[in-house]
């Protein structure tokens, strides 16, 4: 995965271009050197580590684009030029706290943060706490308040976890927004799928919305159970199949949206209640089976 680490800035989008521009920087070096960086290739592993390890995520990727003995010193996930990285970019609360336990290794944690709900790209009324992954909502009334996460996407497929650690109030969604859906409005509403550019599913009620409309209530089941404060979530989009799913606890819920947009699509969430948070951690390709 590519994209600006770090950083609190405005959302980017990830995809076909990027992507594209990673191999396009990568491949005229590599013919041109054999496939080698030269003397600096021949390098033993631990000396490159030592100095791989004083890089950003920006220059990792790239260096691992300049040839396959680069390439394979920085495949370790778990290495120190990742842990030094982890430990630069990421706040002590996430690495040492249960918000990151779902990924076992740095780079992974990295990508997570690179992800992470965006402070510069959501309502005035929330903020994103010092650990980086989770989103407080000052207690204002009569207003919704929502974020995107950093990074939208345009093809692949992802998966996140979200979760509630406050009351949810009359409507707490998750879901979907474009670039062009508000992130903040008037009255206690279900922000996500007010329009349609956004989709969501009301934990409170557990309606699916899209463009102002109800779409069905989800899991579609009997007597489906209610959100419980601290549950994850698990969202699952593929822009490929163009739909956006859920599981909780493992299992899965089912697909929620059908015939999504080919546009870039960000992870959001809108919350009307004071003082609730609301976390959300970027877990990568999801697994199969």
């Amino acid at each position: 995965m590519s994209g600006a680490a770090g950083g609190g800035g405005g959302s980017s989008c990830q995809g076909a271009a990027a992507a594209a521009s990673c191999s396009s920087a990568g491949s005229p070096y590599s013919a041109a050197t054999g496939g080698s960086a030269g003397v600096a290739g021949r390098l033993p592993a631990r000396v490159l580590e030592h100095v791989f390890s004083y890089l950003e995520m920006t220059d990792l990727m790239r260096c691992a684009l300049v040839c396959w003995h680069w390439n394979n010193i920085l495949a370790d996930e778990n290495s120190e030029v990742w842990r030094s990285l982890s430990n630069r970019s990421l706040s002590d609360e996430a690495m040492r706290s249960d918000i990151l336990c779902n990924l076992p290794t740095y780079k992974g944690k990295l990508k997570a943060f690179q992800h992470a709900l965006s402070s510069h790209d959501c309502s005035r009324n929330v903020y994103v706490k010092k650990n980086g992954f989770t989103l407080h909502r000052n207690p204002i009334a009569q207003s919704t308040d929502g974020a995107r996460g950093k990074i939208g996407f345009l093809e692949g497929r992802h998966a996140w976890e979200i979760w509630w650690e406050g009351p949810l109030g009359t409507v707490a969604v998750i879901g979907l927004a474009t670039k062009r859906a508000s992130m903040q409005c008037q009255g206690y509403v279900a922000l996500l799928g007010s329009d349609d550019q956004s989709w969501g599913w009301n934990l409170v009620d557990n309606n699916l919305l899209h463009n102002g409309e109800v779409n069905g209530n989800f899991p579609q089941c009997n007597n489906a159970p209610k959100y419980q404060i601290g549950e994850r979530i698990r969202v699952i989009l593929d822009m490929d199949d163009k739909t956006l799913a859920f599981e909780r606890g493992f299992e899965f819920l089912g697909i929620a949206f059908r015939g999504l947009p080919k546009a870039c699509l960000f992870p959001a969430v809108s919350a009307v209640y004071g003082n609730t948070e609301v976390t959300m951690v970027y877990l990568g390709r999801p697994l199969d089976g």
